[in-house]
């Protein structure tokens, strides 16, 4: 089956014997909020009656896309599998999310390194499925991924605006978070664990990584990069218990 409206393109078919769909969703976490909220819906409210079924269904949900790495460890053209993800966007605002205890202590020493305790900026804090995370073991770097509501100002590039944080890049690349550091930003996985975690869905965020934005080196062959991360979590996602 394949279908597509808007910028949403769904395939679904077999991995071998595995049936997957894969589903482009477009960049942001307001993006993310559709799909998300659409994928539940799709096994867990009777259309018909537009009610909640009573057999609340759990699914995989595994982001595969690009990032930028910031720190010196994870170089260009590696993969990450992110443990956990800072949103800087305002989604969770709009839902009701308790934190665990050390998504609490890992967000709280993240808003005082980054000074971002009392402004209109307020970070909060997902984390990846330990389940998924087992399977993404060899190969893959773990750590924190941050999650941008923008590609310029809010990754610290600038062009004709100035930036409120000039030292963005610099701070989250010092970041201690103890047994976890931030390794990446992007623009999505922040509200995928979130809201996974709030519908009872396994999300992991899988990452191929395309500059290091502190080396200051970028990949070759982005779309070779790419196509290594697909198949190798390809691979994997066909021997995931359903």
């Amino acid at each position: 089956v394949k279908k597509s409206h808007r910028e949403f393109v769904s395939h679904t078919g077999y991995v071998g014997t595995k049936r997957i769909t894969v589903l482009s969703t477009g960049i942001g976490p307001d993006n993310i909020d559709i799909v998300m909220n659409e994928l539940d819906a799709l096994v867990n409210i009777d259309f018909d009656s537009r009610t909640v079924k009573n057999d609340i269904q759990s699914l995989n949900i595994i982001r595969l896309g690009t990032s930028g790495a910031l720190v010196k460890g994870v170089p260009v053209d590696s993969l990450v599998a992110s443990a956990f993800g800072i949103g800087l966007d305002n989604l969770l605002l709009f839902y009701k999310y308790e934190n665990n205890a050390e998504e609490l202590h890992i967000l709280d020493l993240f808003k005082k390194h980054s000074h971002m305790m009392d402004n209109p900026v307020s970070p909060y804090i997902a984390e990846g499925s330990i389940h998924l995370r087992k399977y993404f073991n060899e190969g893959f770097h773990k750590g924190i991924t941050v999650t941008c509501p923008g590609f310029y100002g809010p990754q610290g590039r600038r062009l004709r605006l100035d930036n409120t944080y000039p030292h963005l890049i610099d701070t989250f690349a010092s970041f201690d978070g103890g047994h976890y550091q931030i390794t990446n930003f992007e623009m999505e996985t922040s509200a995928i664990y979130a809201l996974g975690k709030l519908l009872g869905h396994h999300c992991l965020s899988i990452n191929t990584i395309i500059n290091n934005r502190i080396e200051k080196t970028f990949s070759k062959d982005m779309n070779a990069s790419v196509e290594n991360m697909i198949q190798k979590s390809l691979e994997i996602i066909e021997q995931l218990d359903s």
